[in-house]
């Protein structure tokens, strides 16, 4: 075989584990779907690192947090407690805290959408149903002032546009709701 064509093919390789990872991380947030049926915005104490409130309930955060844990084995506890102590005013103020809070941070749209941007996850935020891939992170604003943030889905609508997997008032659902509020920031993880 020439070097050529195991280079195409190292590529094609390489893009089907890409796929194959990102269909991991959809599944895992589907598999919340009718487990996670109350959404619940209580403040409750977690344990550290891993904590996690009872599966049944949560807010559209947990459902990211969780499919990330069991997907890539990512804490984002963790992480955005310690980026945001290496970068405490980096991260936004709305809640008038002087320190850092393990408990709460992660669960917040806000801080994730700074955690995103601080790994350099950004993507363009757009109207075409093409540019949003499977396991990609949708952040929107509902009513114009509370901060929401999606997974999308590998299915789609009969118009093409890809489902998302969230938990916005009704429990963990996959619905065709990419573009029901505007967008204020789409992420996708890096390849491993």
């Amino acid at each position: 075989m020439n070097r050529i064509k195991i280079l195409i093919l190292c590529s094609m390789l390489i893009t089907l584990f890409a796929v194959a990872d990102e269909i991991a991380l959809v599944e895992s947030a589907r598999k919340q779907v009718g487990v996670t049926v109350f959404y619940d915005h209580s403040y409750t104490k977690l344990t550290y690192p891993k904590g996690d409130i009872p599966l049944e309930k949560g807010v559209c955060t947990d459902v990211i947090i969780r499919a990330l844990r069991e997907s890539k084995n990512m804490d984002l506890q963790k992480l955005v407690h310690e980026d945001m102590k290496k970068s405490f005013s980096s991260y936004p103020k709305n809640w008038k805290l002087s320190s850092t809070d393990k408990n709460i941070d992660h669960r917040r749209v806000p801080n994730l959408k700074v955690y995103f941007q601080r790994n350099e996850l950004t993507l363009p935020v757009t109207q075409n149903p093409r540019d949003y891939k499977p396991g990609d992170f949708v952040t929107s604003l509902i009513s114009g002032k509370l901060p929401h943030i999606m997974i999308v889905s590998d299915k789609r609508s009969q118009n093409g546009v890809p489902l998302v997997i969230h938990n916005i008032g009704r429990g963990a659902r996959e619905e065709d709701a990419l573009f029901e509020y505007p967008v204020t920031g789409h992420y996708r993880l890096k390849a491993d």
